[in-house]
């Protein structure tokens, strides 16, 4: 956790100082947090949340790669996702993704994802790409639960 609170205070561009004036608190123990000697109470763990305009969950397992990524998708628009090859980008680092065209039948799996999303459409009556990301989801979640 106190790693946690210490990229998030960063993150905020806040400084020990500041961050202590506005919980009434010493610097002293902004450090203490941020080092692992002591932790906020609940009180206070929900004030810096606030303050670093994070949820509770995401202070208590604040994670800066993470949190990058999540800022990335929010601050993207239709425009810019739409001129982004992802099959390239992601190929970097997956490379199957650059050669499985050529050792897969992909119409057969294509037609019946096809189907699927036709039968999501018709039940459901989502718009295309909530459909497609219905379905990107559901075979996630499922490919990571064969994985337990």
């Amino acid at each position: 956790m106190e790693n946690n609170l210490f990229q998030a205070r960063k993150k905020s561009g806040l400084s020990q100082e500041s961050v202590a004036e506005k919980l009434n608190i010493s610097r002293q123990t902004i450090s203490k947090w941020e080092t692992g000697e002591t932790v906020p109470d609940i009180r206070q763990a929900i004030e810096l949340a606030k303050m670093y305009k994070l949820s509770l969950d995401e202070l208590l397992n604040f994670d800066i790669e993470l949190q990058g990524i999540r800022e990335t998708i929010r601050n993207s628009n239709e425009e810019t996702s739409s001129k982004i090859d992802w099959t390239s980008a992601w190929g970097e680092k997956y490379p199957v993704l650059k050669t499985y065209r050529e050792k897969i039948e992909v119409e057969q799996y294509a037609r019946e994802l096809r189907n699927m999303l036709e039968d999501l459409k018709k039940r459901y009556g989502l718009n295309d790409l909530d459909n497609m990301l219905v379905l990107k989801d559901i075979l996630y979640h499922e490919w990571k639960e064969s994985k337990k």
